[in-house]
């Protein structure tokens, strides 16, 4: 099949570098351009990467010596790419304006920023949760004035450990959530090289992380009403996110007060079979299974589980009665796989699948 191409726009990032081990071999998509920041534009990948490379496998071959464009250089990117992957590292109102900018050059955006995940008419997509949500883009292109361009995004990395869980459940009619992310610094982008104060320490703040976490699957589970995704009224969400010295992968514990009943075993059973479209239409990245449930007290364990189907699965556990609420579980994703690059990946396999991403 015909490969769509593909440029990373924030390609020296943590993030970035992760999209690129994933696009690699990707059997659908091909990398055609890199972009960063100005002081990177005109070097080669490795160049500009430097000493900043995170993971242990080296630059993929064909990467390294790739001359890396510049990412306010819109119309010049968009002619090498049918769609863009956006991790860049910049101010909010920023980051609007330049994935903007490149759904004006009829260039599909899927991004793994946050900057427009508040944005009415932008879908944010967990693809097993909410392919659904990709019907708004037409209402989208009305606004910008494109024919093919528009703007997707991914939720923020920790929702992902939990929500998942909750959505399989979503008809027993959840009324209360309190969850506690515990979240790796690969999430803040960091490594324990690059960030030595987190050997040995864990910082019971993460700033947006828990606004993040109580409004955004709101938007997941919300409808779309004229034009815009109208987010929904419940559950109640209240969070608390802190950073652990951890590499890789977000764990919560969550509790859940429900409006229906439903067994301990019915639960688990739903969580086994759930699937979505990206299952049913056998993606590329999808995992199979989605979920998993672990009998054993103490799994899921983050360095254990985290890898859970290429880091794409989400692993759960722990489900039992509680006293306050009627259930508590907890639940394990890969922060910058199913969390970040990989959904995003995922949402892109998704697109395309769907014809919402055409060649140029």
């Amino acid at each position: 099949m015909q490969k769509w191409k593909v440029a990373v726009v924030g390609a020296t990032g943590m993030v970035g570098q992760r999209f690129i081990t994933l696009l690699a071999n990707h059997p659908w998509f091909e990398i055609n351009a890199l972009a960063a920041s100005a002081r990177s534009a005109g070097k080669t990948y490795s160049e500009a990467v430097g000493d900043r490379w995170v993971f242990d496998t080296p630059i993929p071959d064909g990467i390294a010596g790739m001359t890396v464009m510049n990412a306010a250089d819109t119309e010049a990117v968009s002619s090498k790419a049918d769609f863009i992957f956006c991790a860049v590292d910049m101010p909010k109102a920023e980051i609007r304006a330049l994935e903007e900018a490149y759904a004006k050059c009829e260039t599909p955006v899927v991004s793994n920023n946050s900057a427009h995940r508040g944005t009415p008419d932008v879908p944010m997509m967990v693809p097993e949760l909410n392919p659904e949500h990709a019907e708004i883009i037409p209402y989208q292109r009305k606004r910008l004035g494109t024919r093919t361009g528009f703007i997707a995004v991914k939720p923020n990395c920790s929702i992902q450990s939990y929500v998942p869980a909750i959505t399989a459940l979503y008809d027993l009619e959840p009324s209360e959530i309190v969850v506690s992310t515990y979240q790796a610094i690969s999430g803040a982008g960091k490594t324990f090289k690059r960030w030595p104060e987190m050997i040995d320490n864990t910082i019971p703040y993460i700033g947006g992380e828990e606004e993040k976490s109580e409004q955004e699957p709101l938007k997941i589970w919300g409808t779309i009403q004229n034009g815009i995704i109208v987010p929904a009224k419940s559950p109640v969400i209240s969070a608390h996110c802190v950073r652990v010295a951890v590499a890789d992968g977000h764990l919560a514990t969550c509790w859940v007060k429900f409006g229906k009943k439903a067994s301990k075993e019915e639960i688990i059973a739903r969580w086994r079979s759930f699937e979505g479209m990206p299952q049913k239409l056998n993606l590329p990245s999808a995992p199979h299974p989605f979920l998993q449930y672990f009998d054993e007290n103490d799994r899921p364990q983050t360095r254990l589980d985290r890898d859970f189907e290429h880091g794409m699965g989400i692993s759960l556990g722990r489900l039992r009665e509680d006293s306050l609420y009627d259930w508590r579980f907890v639940g394990l994703s890969h922060n910058t796989l199913r969390g970040a690059a990989g959904g995003a990946v995922l949402t892109a396999e998704y697109l395309c699948k769907q014809g919402y991403i055409p060649y140029k």
